[in-house]
């Protein structure tokens, strides 16, 4: 019996010795007990020796759950110290919202920002096909919310909203400092429901209360007619998902309708999808030249180039203002400075930047800066804007102060609401006598003009219907005898005649 056990471990042994040819040549053999003991005795070794070393070394225990990013350790202790020692409860996600805010804040930059889920599911509805608000384009400007232009036929810009109008105030809650996401939700609401804005506006020392009432915003942005002398007027009023469709909808109509010259507008545009001024620059530049550069950090600029596709084949002028931003710009310099349109107006907005939008796990979204943008000819226009060809400023009337219907201004009043209204009066051709801002017999006898070309009943006092049929008078002024309008037809009709 011992032999027959004796032969198969010899063999065992003698086919291990054949398949390793390292130096030793010869195997130490332990019975299992004991070979199991040494591989435990080994593994607490390890052990202690690895809690010893945690615990004097270097790098103590504490370390061993620290983030590996080290930059973000006092972040980390910071909350870890709120968490626990707070007086109260902390919300959890407030905290973590507004160290990402800080961040965006950090960068200094207005049009980066960070919007929890409800800022964001705002963001996504502002370039869908409608929103409900008041209809106008703000952002962050050194700690205060500033007006970039209404959006046309809104309840703002029919309440007087005006492109840098500082808002201060929401229905009383002051927003100064106040993120425009912040801001967004606050101004935005259902229709119907009416929303006070207290508005500083230029050197005025008293800020104005503007009450609006909320609706249904469309955001249809192209706005065509035809002119005399079939000079065509289209309005991009901003750049979302249709507007290019919207935009060769708007050509068609026109083209049926003999159009042989062509004003483009995006006075109070703030701007839009990148994409889409892309496309509609594109119709009015020759194949192959450039539309627009953008240079993200450390890296060349890239460089897009016009295609072959349709265009417009009709003379054009562009009008621009202090409220065409951003992608309205993008299509100024490309039709500027690579298709030689003329511009007409006054100097841009100034943003050569072009923003990314992320959303996060949660449902949230970061909006952030991640290139420039530069003109065909290599020139960054940010915070400078576009200079026109030909400066045309707005009359003096069209920046006049909206007027409150709810005050009575009548014969003994003296304010500057009387000075604005006697204004008003003069612009569309009714005389109030001196403007002075006091309520006299004059102004009295001019109000009542006023009530009886809009067959209202004729008291003399300003307030209610009559206030609204004032400042409607003014608006429709202010299209019919359009400056810019008028000069940029005449500049193409100058062309059309050579």
């Amino acid at each position: 019996m011992d032999e027959q056990q004796k032969n198969p471990e010899q063999q065992a042994d003698q086919s291990e010795q054949n398949h390793h040819d390292g130096p030793a040549g010869k195997y130490i053999r332990l019975k299992p007990f004991f070979f199991i003991m040494l591989i435990f005795s080994l593994i607490l070794s390890t052990a202690g020796l690895t809690i010893f070393a945690l615990t004097f070394g270097e790098d103590k225990v504490v370390e061993v759950g620290s983030p590996e990013r080290r930059e973000f350790q006092k972040l980390y202790q910071a909350y870890d110290e709120l968490k626990s020692e707070y007086y109260a409860d902390i919300d959890q996600e407030s905290l973590v919202n507004g160290a990402i805010n800080g961040m965006i804040d950090a960068l200094g930059d207005p049009y980066s920002d960070y919007m929890n889920q409800d800022e964001a599911a705002q963001f996504e509805e502002s370039i869908s096909s409608s929103f409900q608000g008041i209809g106008a384009e703000i952002q962050e400007r050194n700690g205060m919310i500033s007006v970039v232009s209404p959006i046309k036929n809104s309840p703002a810009e029919k309440a007087g909203i005006l492109t840098n109008d500082n808002i201060i105030a929401v229905d009383g809650k002051n927003i100064q400092g106040m993120g425009a996401s912040e801001a967004v939700l606050l101004i935005r609401g259902e229709k119907g429901t009416e929303v006070t804005l207290t508005i500083q506006r230029g050197e005025m020392s008293e800020p104005l209360e503007i009450k609006i009432v909320r609706d249904e915003i469309p955001i249809e942005t192209v706005y065509a007619e035809m002119l005399e002398d079939d000079v065509a007027h289209i309005q991009i009023t901003s750049f979302s998902q249709n507007t290019y469709d919207e935009l060769l909808t708007a050509l068609t109509e026109m083209e049926g309708a003999g159009m042989k010259a062509l004003v483009l507008d995006v006075r109070q545009n703030p701007g839009g999808l990148l994409t889409s001024a892309i496309n509609i620059s594109d119709l009015f530049v020759e194949e192959g030249k450039t539309l627009f550069q953008t240079q993200e950090k450390g890296k060349d600029a890239e460089v897009f180039l016009a295609t072959d596709g349709e265009k417009l084949k009709v003379p054009v002028s562009l009008l621009i203002d202090e409220g065409s931003a951003s992608a309205s710009e993008i299509l100024a310099a490309a039709m500027s400075e690579s298709a030689g349109t003329q511009l007409i107006g006054l100097n841009s907005f100034g943003k050569g930047t072009v923003q990314t939008a992320n959303e996060l796990q949660d449902g949230s979204n970061m909006k952030f800066t991640t290139a420039k943008w530069l003109t065909p000819d290599g020139n960054w226009i940010h915070e400078k804007g576009i200079a026109p060809d030909v400066k045309v400023d707005y009359p003096k009337y069209s920046k006049l102060p909206y007027l409150d219907a709810s005050i009575e201004l009548k014969n003994g009043v003296l304010s500057d609401q009387v000075k604005a209204a006697e204004e008003m009066l003069t612009a569309i051709g009714i005389d109030s006598g001196k403007v002075d801002g006091l309520f006299d017999d004059q102004t009295e006898a001019a109000v009542k003009e006023l009530q009886k070309e809009a067959k209202i009943e004729e008291t003399g006092i300003l307030t209610g219907d009559t206030t609204y049929a004032l400042m409607d008078s003014l608006r429709l002024k202010i299209k019919k005898d359009d400056p810019q309008l008028l000069k940029a037809k005449e500049i193409l009709l100058k062309d059309l005649a050579k």
